[in-house]
């Protein structure tokens, strides 16, 4: 078994990932950067007597990182597995959103694996053993409006990935990326509850087609479980889609050559909605369109 450590296990996959590995058998360290939000993991924790430990750790600062490694390290040496899952969302138009925005998803997506990754990556070069799991998403490989912050940091944390699999494959360092498609998490559903933006179609569009694909939702388990596979064996390989709709995506991505993606994109909103029916088979024409709104005299209108 191993010793595991996650980041951003206070709620959806991370939480999972924690409860999936312990109930392994794993020891996990579970961080979050809200101690009070872990109520619900310590309780877990306590009824079933799991291998868990909650830690602060706000992978936002550096100082929070190296204390919690300090911690972690003082107890048992180097863990044997990270797990850079901690992740936030922006969700509207370039124009619409702020710069602070953008910086906010970046610093924690990518530089908070970063700092994590640079924290713990020597121990495991020097006992030429261990394994960097990064959780993307099809949105890393994948630029759709309005999810451009958090497209352009699982971008940038995809890229980093890729090259940090060539520097430390001499030393017997394993680095895997998760690519979860759409997972029924709370950031799923505040894409898909995104407010409407006046300018751009967008932002509305794509709540559209979260709200159909949450109709049939995955769940955050089938992400935790691939991992904990991935932990498991010996897999040198470093992309994995994960959910009905990831590899699904990905080759619907594929198809298309860069004009037609941004075509695709930038359509109007009725042939929008029938490309992704057709190409994709989900009925993102949103039934919360269709309420009827009633007056205060019962009348509808």
């Amino acid at each position: 078994m191993s010793n595991v450590l996650i980041t951003g296990t206070s709620s959806g996959i991370g939480f999972q990932t924690a409860v999936v590995l312990g109930k392994a058998g794993h020891t996990v360290y579970a961080t979050m950067r809200n101690l009070e939000r872990g109520a619900a993991l310590r309780e877990l924790v306590e009824r079933e007597r799991l291998p868990i430990s909650i830690v602060e750790m706000d992978v936002d600062s550096t100082d929070s990182v190296t204390a919690a490694t300090s911690a972690i390290r003082g107890r048992i040496g180097c863990i044997d597995v990270l797990v850079n899952n901690a992740g936030i969302e922006r969700i509207g138009s370039i124009e619409g959103l702020s710069l602070e925005d953008f910086k906010a998803v970046m610093e924690t997506n990518f530089f908070g694996a970063l700092r994590a990754i640079r924290a713990w990556l020597p121990d495991m070069r020097q006992r030429r053993s261990g394994c960097i799991i990064n959780v993307t998403s099809v949105t890393g490989r994948i630029a759709c409006s309005p999810m451009a912050p958090y497209s352009a940091s699982k971008f940038a944390l995809e890229a980093l990935s890729e090259a940090l699999a060539q520097e430390v494959r001499p030393f017997n360092v394993r680095v895997a990326v998760v690519q979860p498609g759409i997972v029924d998490t709370g950031m799923a559903r505040r894409v898909r509850d995104a407010t409407t933006d006046p300018v751009y179609p967008q932002v509305r569009r794509f709540g559209h087609m979260f709200e159909a694909s949450l109709e049939r939702p995955t769940p955050p388990t089938m992400v935790a479980e691939k991992i904990r596979e991935i932990i498991d064996s010996d897999t040198h390989t470093l992309r994995h889609p994960v959910g009905p709709d990831a590899e699904g995506f990905l080759a619907w991505r594929a198809s298309q050559n860069d004009q037609e993606w941004v075509e695709w994109g930038a359509l109007p909103d009725e042939a929008w909605y029938d490309r992704v029916h057709n190409d994709f088979g989900l009925d993102a024409r949103s039934k919360r369109r269709a309420v009827t709104n009633v007056s205060a005299s019962g009348v509808s209108v």
